[in-house]
């Protein structure tokens, strides 16, 4: 099975670009409800995933740094403390899989980097119960 399959494409993902400030992707996570968020570049390249936890790092240990000026910093210069393994569209599955067994979602780029979308680990699993259990 290609892991194309299981790809939720860009078009339907929610992601953030490294040059919108702390304050817009904060609200990205809270207007999705996600904990973690993929980040593309201005060229559209996968350059990491962003955590609430990342955000509350940022916010606790820089000095000056509130809630009223989050504006004012961009999501490039905030450390991430973990790393979200990208997986070329055209891998093998067993490298998706491994990194699933790691990150709630696998994000999945072109030969040149470009982000195309995500796997989530959720429907990897259910597509496995489907078929195990049938």
């Amino acid at each position: 099975m290609e892991i194309s399959s299981f790809l939720l494409p860009k078009d339907q993902v929610a992601y953030i670009t490294s040059s919108i400030s702390m304050r817009e992707a904060l609200e990205q996570l809270e207007n999705h409800y996600y904990s973690a968020i993929p980040i593309i570049d201005d060229a559209g390249k996968y350059v990491g995933t962003l955590s609430e936890g990342d955000l509350l790092w940022k916010l606790k240990n820089t000095d000056g740094l509130s809630f009223a000026n989050m504006n004012e910093v961009t999501v490039g210069t905030i450390q991430r403390h973990v790393h979200n393994e990208s997986v070329e569209i055209h891998a093998q599955m067993e490298d998706m899989l491994t990194l699933a067994a790691d990150q709630n979602f696998v994000p999945v780029v072109d030969d040149s980097g470009i982000f195309l979308g995500i796997i989530r680990r959720k429907d990897i699993i259910e597509y496995y119960t489907r078929n195990i259990t049938d």
